[in-house]
């Protein structure tokens, strides 16, 4: 018997994690919408009927198994918040931000008026 290829081994695995990560997102989002109220935490939108599709949950710490009982690392945020807050997120990795708790290695020494005082005296 030979081996499956590699391409029907991702096709089967793809599918399948997939619906792994679904079923656990919906058990944190119906804890989550049972603890919270209906409300975006950023722009404060409410949601009821057919628009609660548009209240995500958020992770704030962002990592997604992270999924405490008490649901602190869960906020409800709409589509377009979270989206928001993604891509915050994804500018701060990309310039090195700092993250909580971390120093900052230098602090910037320009002073660009530095010399505006002298310049000033000079047109008296």
């Amino acid at each position: 018997m030979t081996p499956p290829a590699k391409s029907d081994t991702k096709n089967r695995l793809l599918p399948e994690a997939q619906r792994a990560q679904e079923q656990r997102a919906q058990t944190y989002r119906e804890k989550a919408l049972k603890m919270y109220p209906w409300i975006c935490g950023r722009c404060g939108r409410e949601f009821t009927g057919k628009a609660l599709r548009d209240l995500t949950v958020h992770h704030k710490d962002h990592n997604h198994e992270n999924n405490p009982p008490d649901g602190s690392n869960w906020e409800l945020l709409c589509i377009y918040c979270h989206d928001n807050e993604h891509d915050r997120q994804s500018v701060a990795d990309a310039y090195g931000a700092l993250k909580p708790g971390e120093k900052q290695d230098s602090i910037a020494t320009s002073n660009p008026f530095a010399a505006l005082g002298a310049l000033l005296q000079e047109k008296k």
